[in-house]
């Protein structure tokens, strides 16, 4: 691999995240949490508010605020850069007003009207391709055809849009997404990690990649959410292999330990 990828330590405060859910709805536990995940190696800490699975229950903005500004300030008071998770532009709006590094949205941010506000903004913008266009994850099935070709389409309409409503090019990062946003069945996501170059030469943007504990890698593996631990990091290598620039991971130290393994042995130039 040609360079390190900036490692997105996932941070979930929630009530119902289908790997975590509850274990850090505590700030002093997030805090902790946090601050376990950057010693491990995280760069960012994308931190969610409410969780995007099919059973996952909605939480207001005012409630994702609430559980946001009781870690979001402590942990850049020391140090720490910070992705805010989210969908809902009252959310976005609070986090940009705390100077967050990011914000991360599995609709690609779909509320047109809110584009002033993001493109007089300085975050960068993690634009996330869900087959669902809005809201969490289904099980439904995916769109027939290529599912590259469906999401490079979507990517030529949301990339124009942001654009063309003043977004700086150099603040976008392309997410293909990954599981239950691409389909019910493992072979999309398969697809899309095939294809990163593909979508790496055609955007000619970073590249962010999500696949850990996902649902595709358990339905190819048998493994619970627990023992994932090895189908995450196997697909983990192989984006970083293909070109990602940034992967967003549970466990950023199995990654930052394999990483450094895989740059030892590389041989001279293949890197």
């Amino acid at each position: 691999m040609k360079s390190t990828p900036h490692i997105f330590g996932i941070l979930n405060i929630t009530s119902d995240s289908f790997s975590d859910g509850g274990k850090y709805l505590d700030p002093a536990a997030a805090l902790a949490h946090g601050r376990q995940l950057v010693a491990d190696g995280a760069h960012v800490l994308d931190i969610g508010p409410a969780s995007s699975h099919p059973d996952s229950a909605p939480v207001s903005p005012q409630e994702e605020i609430r559980r946001l500004d009781a870690v979001v300030p402590v942990l850049q008071g020391q140090g720490a850069a910070i992705s805010v998770d989210t969908f809902q532009t009252e959310t976005q709006r609070w986090a940009l007003t705390q100077n967050v590094a990011y914000l991360n949205d599995i609709q690609g941010f779909a509320d047109g009207s809110f584009y002033p506000e993001l493109a007089a903004a300085s975050a960068k913008l993690i634009v996330m391709h869900s087959i669902q266009g809005r809201g969490p994850a289904t099980r439904a099935a995916p769109p027939p055809g290529s599912m590259v070709d469906h999401v490079t389409r979507f990517f030529d309409e949301r990339f124009g849009a942001l654009e063309a409503a003043g977004v700086a090019r150099d603040r976008l990062i392309l997410d293909p997404g990954m599981g239950f946003f691409l389909g019910s069945q493992p072979e999309p996501s398969l697809e899309v990690i095939r294809g990163l170059g593909t979508l790496k030469k055609r955007f000619d943007l970073p590249v962010l990649v999500s696949v850990s504990r996902k649902s595709f890698l358990r339905k190819l593996t048998g493994a619970d959410v627990g023992g994932a631990a090895a189908a995450t990091l196997a697909a983990e290598l192989f984006v970083a292999s293909a070109g990602a620039d940034m992967i967003r991971t549970h466990e950023p130290r199995q990654l930052v330990d394999s990483l450094a393994v895989w740059g030892h042995l590389a041989p001279p130039g293949g890197r």
